[in-house]
């Protein structure tokens, strides 16, 4: 069982950037102002014309919880929500941000002690890897930060990140938690399972800004994008296998286990249709009341399909009435606080799933009735028109 919020661990991580100067800017709009981009996907994308220099930044020095989507496009984890510990369409991304001020140096100095110091975790059982020709990453988090050589390893792609095929891009230095032996092979992050060490903070060095042809010309200055997963620091906290066993998704889970009748945790087949409800309710009650409505092309062509595929799985979960409004009331209950307007936006947002639902399950009945007539008439040993299936 949880025993630490997300709400504790997004304080936790504002107070700690606001006492060292960093100005807290709230969340941005899931509907980035990027044409490049579907999603917000990262807490970066609302800063981008700082990066690169169309606007200055009004501050040196920000610090945010940045609501994101993975499920369109270069960034996109949709079939992998429910089947794996970590993945979701929907996550809350901590991040600090330096633009121009503080470089290489302090970000991972900051790094090392929030997750050592702040939050407690062991050093021991953490890992470090940096670009393969950054030099100057790995010394400074081994003669400054005090991190072991035998724990520093380098990668190369996995550690250069970019938002888009254009746009600011550096290579970065990501932090692992080694869950332990029992979870695969050791050998840390460059060599070990992806169950085994699982990645809790990406450090960018914004140096570069991409262009289309392939090209890059520097930034106005080298600054810093960082993005710690809430999820996942806070399943690493508490000691279990998942973010499916992290406190709001365990409210969540446990509500959806009343409305099927389907305990969590029961069956493996079920616990991965009642996931993708969980992940699929918040990602389209978060995506509506920022704006995306459900259509056929672009951003609200993903979104029905996440609200479908919500449907689908609760069909295979026995549930033949609506469900989707009673979990956005769920995820308006468990996530309103902080972000208060899904408290504003919770009767639009309710009556746009229900709608979508009713259609979709219309659909679903029309061809359930369709099949279940076409084989009452096939011949034994017969093979289903292909027209029909």
């Amino acid at each position: 069982m949880a025993s630490h919020t997300a709400n504790g661990l997004r304080r936790a991580f504002v107070d700690f950037f606001v006492e060292r100067g960093h100005h807290l800017e709230p969340s941005g709009s899931l509907i980035p102002h990027d044409p490049t981009l579907l999603f917000t996907v990262a807490g970066m994308v609302p800063f981008k014309p700082y990066f690169v220099g169309e606007q200055p930044a009004p501050w040196q020095r920000a610090v945010t919880v940045q609501k994101c989507v993975r499920a369109g496009g270069k960034h996109n984890d949709l079939d992998e929500v429910g089947r794996t510990s970590r993945h979701l369409t929907f996550f809350e991304m901590m991040g600090n941000f330096s633009f121009g001020d503080y470089f290489k140096s302090e970000a991972c100095a900051y790094a090392w002690e929030f997750v050592t110091g702040t939050l407690g975790l062991d050093p021991e059982r953490l890992w470090v890897t940096v670009h393969t020709s950054d030099d100057e990453a790995e010394a400074i988090w081994r003669d400054e930060v005090g991190v072991p050589a035998e724990r520093i390893q380098r990668l190369d792609k996995d550690n250069y990140w970019r938002m888009a095929d254009t746009g600011p891009c550096g290579p970065c230095s990501e932090i692992f938690w080694d869950k332990g032996p029992e979870f695969g092979d050791g050998g840390g992050p460059a060599h070990g399972d992806e169950e085994r060490f699982i990645e809790i903070w990406n450090l960018v060095f914004m140096q570069f800004d991409q262009q289309e042809d392939g090209s890059m010309t520097p930034l106005p200055a080298p600054s810093i994008d960082t993005g710690a997963g809430l999820e996942r620091i806070l399943s690493v906290l508490d000691g279990v296998e998942s973010v499916w066993e992290t406190d709001e998704f365990v409210r969540l889970l446990a509500r959806i286990g009343e409305l099927t009748g389907v305990e969590p945790g029961s069956d493996d087949r079920t616990d991965v249709s009642q996931r993708i409800l969980a992940d699929h309710a918040r990602s389209s009650t978060f995506l509506i009341s920022d704006g995306v409505f459900p259509s056929n092309e672009d951003r609200g062509y993903v979104l029905r399909r996440i609200i479908r595929r919500a449907v689908r799985h609760a069909w295979l979960l026995g549930v033949e009435d609506r469900i989707m409004p009673d979990l956005v009331d769920s995820v308006v209950s468990i996530m309103g606080d902080d972000y208060p307007e899904l408290i504003r936006n919770h009767d639009f947002v309710r009556d746009v799933l229900d709608r979508e639902e009713r259609r979709f399950r219309e659909t679903l009945r029309t061809g359930l009735a369709i099949l279940d007539e076409s084989l009452g008439r096939l011949d034994e040993g017969a093979v289903l028109d292909g027209d029909v299936a």
